[in-house]
C-alpha cells in the first residue's frame, strides 16, 4: 500500500525523522491560509499523487509570496498530472502539501529495502540526490553505497556513519544524519514497510538534515496489524477494481491487454499470462481467486473482470488442489448466467474432481471453449478475441 508524501512525513516525524513544517491544503483557500500559519518568506506547492517525478511534470513550484501560493494551488488543484509513472492517462491532483521553504545546500538520496539474495534490509545511499535511484545505477552505479543489516541487532552506528561519509555529509552533520538514518530504519522495520525512500535528503544552509521527499511503501499482507497505517488509504488513488476485489480476498491487478484471466495460484497467474503473451495474446489483469475460492467468489472475480471495458474474452485457467474442479465449474456456470456473458469464454480445468467440472460445464449448455492444457487455453482465447 502507499500513502502519500505529507502523510509519510508525518508518520517519519514520529521517529524523529527531520522534515520541514507542512500542512496538507484541499483548496486554494486552505493552500493560502496554511502558507500564512507557516509564515516565511518561500513556500513549495506540492501536487499529492501516489506516483513520483511530480516536479518534471509540473506539480511542485515555489512560491514566494501569498499570491503565489493561490496561484500554483488553483493551476495544479484538478489538473491531470502526467509523470513517467502515472502512464498517458495521468492522475488527478485533489490536496496539495504546502511547505516552508528551505536553503537546499545539498541533496542526497537515501533508501531502505529487502534485499532478497541476502535476506536481509539494506540500506542504500548516494550523493546524487534528485535524480531517480535507477539512473543512477544504470549510469554511476559505483556512487551508491549500501550496509546490509543484521536482523538481529538492527542497524548499528557505525554503519550509519560509514555509509554518511561514502556519500560525503560534511562531517559537523554526522550526528544529524545518523539519527536521521536510525529513525528511517526504526520506522520501515515497526511499520512493516516494502520501501522507504528519501530523495532528496537535503543539508540547509541553518545546518540542518532534512527529509525533502519521503516515499513510504507498506506489505499489503501486514496491514492487519497497523491500523494507524490503514486510517492513511486513499482510496481516490487506487484502481475501483482492485478495491472491490480486496473486499472479497481477490489478489487483482489492471494491465493492459483484453484478454481477462481468472487463476488460482500466484504462480499459475504468472504463467498463464506467459503463455498468452507466448501467443501473442494480451492479459488483460492479473487476477488469483486463492486456494479456496467458493461459486461466490468465482461470480465475483467475473463481474471484476468484466468491469474493464478493455476486456474481449476470459481465460479461467484452474489447477484444483485444495480448490476441487468442480466447485470452480459450477462457479464459472452461475457467473456466466448471472451476468450475461457474451464474451468468448476459454476454462481448463486440471486436479480434483476435474471430470465432474468438466461434465458441469459441457451439460450447462453455455458457450464455454473447453481446454485441456494451459497451452491449448492461451492458444484458444488469443484466438478467439483476434
Amino acid at each position: 500500500m502507499n500513502i502519500h508524501e505529507y502523510q509519510g512525513k508525518e508518520l517519519l516525524r514520529q521517529y524523529g525523522v527531520a522534515v520541514p513544517n507542512g500542512k496538507v491544503a484541499f483548496s486554494a483557500d486552505e493552500a493560502e491560509q496554511a502558507a500564512k500559519e507557516l509564515g516565511g518568506d518561500v513556500n513549495v506547492v506540492k501536487a499529492q499523487i501516489h506516483a513520483g517525478g511530480r516536479g518534471k511534470a509540473g506539480g511542485v513550484k515555489v512560491a514566494k509570496s501569498l499570491e503565489d501560493v493561490r496561484t500554483y494551488a488553483d493551476e495544479i488543484l484538478g489538473k491531470q498530472l502526467v509523470t513517467h509513472q502515472t502512464g498517458p492517462e495521468g492522475k488527478e491532483v485533489k490536496r496539495l502539501l504546502v511547505e516552508e521553504g528551505c536553503d537546499i545546500q545539498s541533496e542526497y538520496y537515501i533508501g531502505l529495502v529487502l534485499d532478497r539474495e541476502s535476506s536481509r534490509i539494506v540500506l542504500m545511499g548516494s550523493e546524487e540526490g534528485g535524480t531517480e535511484i535507477e539512473q543512477v545505477a544504470e549510469e554511476t552505479p559505483e556512487k551508491i553505497f549500501k550496509e546490509f543489516i543484521d536482523p538481529a541487532v538492527g542497524l548499528q552506528g557505525y554503519q550509519a556513519r560509514r555509509l554518511a561519509f561514502n556519500i560525503n555529509i560534511p562531517p559537523e552533520l554526522l550526528g544529524q544524519a545518523v539519527k536521521f538514518m536510525s529513525g528511517l530504519y526504526n520506522a520501515f522495520v515497526d511499520k512493516d514497510c516494502s520501501v522507504a525512500e528519501i530523495n532528496p535528503l537535503v543539508t540547509t544552509g541553518d545546518g540542518a538534515v532534512q527529509a525533502l521527499d519521503a516515499k513510504l511503501n507498506f506489505d499489503a499482507n501486514a496491514l492487519y496489524r497497523q491500523k494507524d497505517v490503514m486510517e492513511f488509504r486513499d482510496l481516490d488513488e487506487e484502481d475501483p477494481k482492485e478495491i472491490e476485489a480486496s473486499k472479497h480476498d481477490l489478489s487483482y491487478i489492471a494491465l493492459d491487454g483484453n484478454i481477462g484471466c481468472m487463476v488460482n495460484g500466484a504462480g499459475l497467474a504468472m504463467a498463464t499470462m506467459d503463455t498468452i503473451k507466448h501467443f501473442n495474446g494480451e492479459p488483460a489483469n492479473f487476477l488469483d481467486v486463492g486456494g479456496g475460492a467458493s461459486a461466490e467468489k468465482v461470480t465475483e472475480a467475473f463481474k471484476i473482470i468484466l468491469a474493464d471495458e478493455t476486456v474481449k474474452g476470459i481465460f479461467v485457467n484452474i489447477f484444483g488442489g485444495i480448490m476441487k474442479c468442480d466447485v470452480i465449474a459450477e462457479g464459472v456456470v452461475t457467473a456466466t448466467r448471472e451476468v450475461g456473458l457474451e464474451l468468448p469464454l476459454v476454462v481448463r480445468l486440471e486436479g480434483t474432481n476435474v471430470e465432474r467440472g468438466k461434465e458441469i460445464l459441457e451439460e450447462s449448455g453455455l458457450n464455454i471453449a473447453a481446454a485441456d492444457t494451459m497451452a491449448d487455453g492461451a492458444q484458444k482465447i488469443v484466438e478467439l478475441v483476434k
